[in-house]
């Protein structure tokens, strides 16, 4: 009796393991949900505030600070004068067009001494939610079950358009609807956005990217990853186009900013918008991912690091060309090797295999879900087999043909084409001018040696690591001829055409806009044929497997919610705004490597190397710290850097404030511990940790370190 007790006990407690509550520390969740489903637990760890002082949308609450920053990261309003926060990374584009050799913003930093020096950033623009409806049945209306995936989408389509057109918003609103949980649930999303967005300061990369690629995905981290925008708006505050006239925007909301720090336990909450993960993907599908998938991703940008990374060391003037780019490309490239790494050493597909066995046990034992759902995991475990050959393919051409940007310009050209065969003349005309205003851009950060030795090195890549159905046979029968010497092959093409050549594209494109030219170069007619290649043999398949595999993904996803009824699902990522909350927390890294939860500026000076590219520091910095000059930012003589904790976060969610249990802001979310993350695909809180610069680090910076006390002036801090 004894034994059958234990035995039962150890049941009971394995059941608990594969089954349990979504932890505190993770999910996404939907802020207009966080009533029902999550304040309770949130007040339990600490949580001062409501959730409608989160969301609400009948007075000024948290969410009507947050915006989303260009579509790719998260900023906050921080002043009634319209100033937004958000990372150094974030910023890096509009930070890196304004700079120059005569001004480089990048290596020197920024700062406005007033509004009117602030610099209008062309086509940056930042978006509010003003509020988030469900609109699930209104969306799945006319849908009937067997319907293929392209039916359903279909159908989908046009419900989206009907409910877009019926929505009760003003004239100068937007509306967004957005599919979760696999497309068993919509939701829309009324929004606002402003494109009057204009670069205010930013710190030199020597502290706003201090570490650069070694650092990157790395704790400890020192780096004080911020800049500063401000949006401005016509005189009655509603959106209007960049004009001299334009004032600077009044929020409904703007977030008070805390000096008191955070120590180990502290709850805190991270606002802002996620772009993607896949969290209930099964185990088969992940296992692709990190054996397959990655790997062959990782390899190739290596390769792309590799190059760009000696052109950048040899020329200033590169450096700034293609410093954006290289930051993107090292950026994923490092992150997917820290996926790998973070899924062997939890044993993430192990923990899946539970699930799932867990998941087929309640099904077998349920006469109905067994009809319903029987075969499901079977079927899906096929069709990721099937995709296998076709999602390998699809990286190696998303991963090498764009970066080649010989082959991007003949893309843009090849658009043209387009437009006139589908419109005539007046297609013509709006996709050249079009053409003619990226080119300009292109150009600035484009070097032709640099882009030459890429394709030679990129291309030797395509042609030999993978199934030769899959590559074009022109691009074969051009290998073969030049005796598989890629750098000669490089040097055929490039010496083949004129696309490299700025002023003379331009040219020609006044003298022809039938583009002529293009069809006849020989370096574009590749393009052509590569592209042909992978449209007629790849994207067939990828489609269509990918389809029965969403069809079916869907039906995992509504099953796992029926079939687990005592777990809190949150929905993916898909670039919404969410809340996540945790606390803060060291890091238990690996066997005897334990962290701290903060750095201080002392840990930069220890990495401090003098001319280094990575390391290197301004003289001020270095005197700041030799003072401790901290002002009122320092704590008993240390000045603190940056912090970690168990939010759970993800790409889109750089920028996103880090709040404490009052609401205020207390850092800047900007990166995760490498180790962790694979949360995108599975979250571990063992090892998952987001990473914040301390606001305290930041305020020290706008005010010791460049002197723009005047911007700090703007903002309310709480307690004063």
């Amino acid at each position: 009796m004894h034994n059958m007790k234990r035995i039962t006990w150890v049941k009971l407690f394995f059941l608990l393991l594969i089954c349990k509550p979504v932890l505190a520390d993770e999910g996404m969740w939907l802020p207009q949900l966080l009533e029902g489903l999550n304040e309770k637990q949130m007040k339990s760890l600490g949580m001062k505030i409501s959730a409608g002082d989160i969301y609400n949308i009948n007075k000024g609450s948290l969410k009507d600070a947050i915006v989303s920053f260009g579509g790719f990261c998260t900023g906050e309003v921080i002043s009634d004068k319209g100033l937004v926060l958000t990372n150094h990374h974030c910023g890096f584009d509009a930070i890196q067009d304004h700079s120059s050799l005569e001004h480089n913003y990048i290596k020197n930093g920024f700062w406005a001494a007033n509004q009117g020096q602030e610099i209008p950033s062309a086509g940056l623009f930042v978006s509010f939610i003003i509020r988030i409806d469900d609109v699930t049945s209104s969306m799945l209306a006319r849908l009937k079950p067997g319907m293929t995936e392209a039916e359903r989408q279909k159908i989908i389509g046009e419900n989206m358009a009907s409910v877009s057109q019926s929505v009760k918003k003003e004239a100068h609103q937007d509306v967004l609807i957005r599919a979760f949980y696999e497309g068993n649930k919509y939701y829309l999303f009324v929004t606002e956005t402003y494109r009057d967005v204009r670069l205010v300061g930013a710190p030199p990369s020597s502290i706003g990217n201090f570490g650069k690629d070694t650092d990157n995905w790395m704790w400890p981290r020192h780096t004080g990853d911020f800049s500063l925008f401000r949006i401005y708006a016509g005189k009655d505050n509603k959106p209007a186009a960049y004009s001299p006239q334009n004032v600077p925007y009044k929020p409904r909301k703007s977030l008070a900013i805390s000096l008191s720090g955070v120590k180990e336990g502290d709850f805190t909450m991270v606002l802002g918008f996620p772009g993607r993960t896949t969290q209930y993907l099964p185990s088969f599908a992940v296992r692709q991912i990190i054996e397959q998938n990655d790997p062959a991703k990782i390899a190739i940008r290596e390769k792309v690091l590799g190059v760009m990374d000696a052109f950048m060391r040899k020329d200033e003037a590169v450096k700034i060309q293609y410093a954006a780019k290289y930051a993107s490309v090292q950026n994923a490239y490092k992150k997917w090797q820290g996926e790998v790494l973070g899924m062997n050493r939890t044993g993430g597909l192990n923990k899946k295999q539970q699930y799932e066995a867990e998941f087929v046990k309640r099904i077998n034992a349920n006469p109905g879900w067994k009809e319903k759902y029987g075969n499901l995991l079977t079927a899906l475990e096929q069709e990721y087999e099937a995709l296998k050959p076709y999602a390998l393919a699809r990286d190696h051409y998303s991963e090498i043909i764009p970066r080649i940007e010989l082959f991007s310009l003949a893309s843009k050209l090849s658009s043209v084409i387009a437009a006139t065969e589908k419109d005539g003349n007046k297609g013509q005309a709006a996709a050249l001018e079009g053409a003619k205003e990226w080119m300009k851009s292109f150009y600035k950060e484009y070097d032709a040696a640099l882009d030459q030795k890429l394709f030679a090195v990129l291309i030797e890549h395509f042609v030999e690591q993978q199934d030769k159905s899959f590559v074009s046979p022109a691009l074969i029968e051009w290998t073969e001829r030049s005796g598989r010497d890629y750098e000669k092959l490089a040097n055929e093409v490039y010496a083949s055409t004129n696309m490299d050549d700025k002023d003379h594209m331009l040219s020609q494109l006044e003298k022809d806009p039938a583009l002529k030219i293009y069809k006849s170069d020989k370096a574009a007619q590749l393009f052509e044929q590569l592209s042909a290649t992978y449209v007629n043999k790849v994207l067939p398949q990828l489609t269509a497997i990918q389809g029965r595999i969403n069809t079916l993904q869907r039906t995992y996803m509504q099953a796992q919610m029926e079939v687990f009824a005592e777990k809190a699902f949150y929905p993916d990522a898909n670039s919404t705004l969410r809340l996540a909350y945790g606390q803060v927390q060291g890091l238990q890294a690996r066997d005897a490597v334990k962290y701290d939860h903060y750095t201080f500026l002392d840990g930069v000076l220890e990495k401090y190397k003098p001319g280094d590219y990575e390391f290197d520091l301004p003289a001020r910095l270095i005197a700041l710290h030799k003072s401790k000059d901290f002002g009122s930012y320092g704590v008993n003589g240390r000045m603190p850097v940056c912090f970690i904790g168990t939010n759970h976060t993800t790409g889109g969610n750089s920028g996103s404030p880090a709040l404490d249990a009052q609401g205020n802001l207390v850092g800047l979310n900007f990166d995760r511990a490498w180790e962790g993350t694979m949360s995108d695909l599975n979250y571990d809180p063992s090892i998952c940790r987001n990473i914040m610069v301390d606001i305290r680090y930041v305020l020290f910076i706008i005010d010791k370190f460049a002197g723009a006390g005047h911007l700090v002036n703007e903002m309310r801090i709480a307690g004063r």
